[in-house]
């Protein structure tokens, strides 16, 4: 997946917003020099001239430039097609069997633990974890209108189940599979590259759990689960099929 940015683009924008504070064409160049990124004034003016046409930068007084919130998404997106690229690479690399039972497997352990923290939170959550489940969707849904990667809050919406489950087992357990972030990452760029649509399996179970009903709430978080490990069959078999 191509940049918008190129490298040096992006890590003056990553410096302006590292400085919390309107920075110069001086300092910047500095910057760049201690990440061993050598280029004249006149090309980091050009540049910093670029970004805040795009609206990426703006002036501030005399003082330098700052970060806009377009520039802010845009170090964010950059990000993720450096994390999709990485994957992309690492799939066509190393893709196997193997790599199909890790994911599988993964699954099969997730279904079993998280039927039960479902079920267990609908039973006891708080009406903090009410409200953090809630957040954490807002943010997923306001993420996706932007194209901005959700691993993050899939991974949140999952763990704090676990943790208004009460059950300090489970949720250690569920702790240990989550810390496959790399995982959580792939299952969003496979689920892109065949189409899967955004499903409304998060808000379905906060539901669940929110009215208390234990038995809808393990059901939908088992649908859920199946969901995700058919979309990991469905790109095995298409990348399969691709490279007969």
């Amino acid at each position: 997946m191509r940049q918008i940015l190129d490298y040096i683009e992006i890590e003056i924008l990553k410096i302006v917003n590292e400085a919390n504070k309107p920075i110069g064409t001086w300092a910047i160049e500095n910057k760049l020099n201690e990440k061993n990124i050598v280029v004249s004034t006149a090309t980091v003016g050009r540049i910093l001239s670029k970004l805040e046409n795009s609206d990426y930068l703006e002036k501030y007084k005399n003082e330098g430039r700052i970060i806009t919130p377009e520039g802010k998404l845009a170090i964010k997106k950059a990000e993720t097609i450096d994390i999709i690229n990485f994957h992309q690479e690492k799939i066509d690399e190393i893709i196997s069997t193997e790599i199909l039972e890790n994911f599988i497997t993964v699954l099969q352990a997730r279904k079993a633990i998280e039927k039960e923290t479902c079920r267990l939170a609908a039973n006891k959550i708080s009406e903090e974890g009410l409200i953090k489940l809630k957040e954490i969707i807002d943010r997923q849904n306001e993420k996706m209108k932007t194209g901005e990667s959700i691993a993050d809050e899939d991974l949140e919406f999952h763990r704090t189940i676990a943790n208004e489950s009460g059950n300090t087992i489970l949720e250690a357990m569920y702790n240990i599979i989550s810390t496959f972030k790399q995982q959580s990452t792939l299952f969003e760029y496979m689920r892109s590259q065949i189409n899967s649509p955004y499903s409304t399996s998060h808000i379905n179970i906060y539901n669940a759990i929110k009215n208390n009903d234990e038995d809808e709430a393990e059901k939908l978080m088992a649908e859920h689960v199946d969901n995700l490990k058919k979309d990991v069959l469905t790109y095995w078999n298409k990348f399969k099929k691709s490279n007969i």
